[in-house]
């Protein structure tokens, strides 16, 4: 969708944006508050829509059920312009940065590989090869806060191609390392291959205490 938009509901709804799973996903609410006050901080800082008529996808609530199962945290999700290059979305991200100097966790939800096409169900065959050179690749560029190089993903020839073949999953990642800070930490607290070609790698950015010499 055109435009970068923030959710404004004081109560956003559950939003089963997904076909063909069990049902129990479908039944799945996740009644967490929303916060107006901060999607007004995020449009001032981002120049982003402010929308009462969408909720959280399941980008957001199936993370959150497991990170906070009461549902008790304000919750505003912003979109991704489509009409974006990788870069400007990283541009853009790098506005959100004095929130997390205010208190804000910010969530960037998704797979750097994620290629449901060549999913192996039975888990027998392990990680394709391509899907283990892409996230080795990105992991190291990220180790090495070459952000550049992840933002070009499309430039990197058909192993990306083949990982990234929908890049709504990939993009969310390009706001986490937009919004960090050089006095950040980074680590790996995951790093699995699931079904040969979902790649469930996660990174957190620690700020770390700034010494007074």
């Amino acid at each position: 969708m055109p435009g970068t938009r923030v959710t404004s509901n004081a109560r956003p709804k559950t939003i089963h944006d997904f076909y063909g799973f069990p049902k129990q996903l479908y039944d799945m609410e996740y009644p967490c508050p929303g916060s107006p006050e901060l999607a007004e901080r995020v449009a001032e800082l981002t120049g982003a829509q402010l929308d009462d008529g969408w909720g959280l996808d399941h980008g957001s609530w199936t993370l959150l059920t497991h990170m906070y199962p009461a549902a008790d945290i304000p919750v505003v999700q912003l979109s991704l312009d489509t009409s974006k290059s990788p870069q400007e979305h990283m541009q853009l991200a790098q506005r959100l940065l004095p929130l997390r100097e205010e208190g804000v966790l910010i969530l960037g939800s998704g797979n750097v590989v994620h290629n449901l096409r060549t999913v192996d169900r039975s888990g027998l065959q392990g990680p394709a090869a391509w899907a283990k050179r892409v996230s080795d690749r990105v992991r190291s560029w990220i180790l090495q806060r070459d952000f550049d190089s992840v933002a070009a993903y499309e430039r990197h020839g058909a192993d990306f191609q083949t990982a990234i073949n929908s890049a709504e999953h990939f993009l969310p990642l390009l706001y986490v390392l937009g919004a960090s800070s050089p006095r950040d930490e980074v680590k790996v607290v995951s790093h699995e291959l699931q079904w040969g070609s979902l790649d469930m790698t996660s990174y957190v950015f620690n700020p770390q205490p700034v010494t007074v010499n």
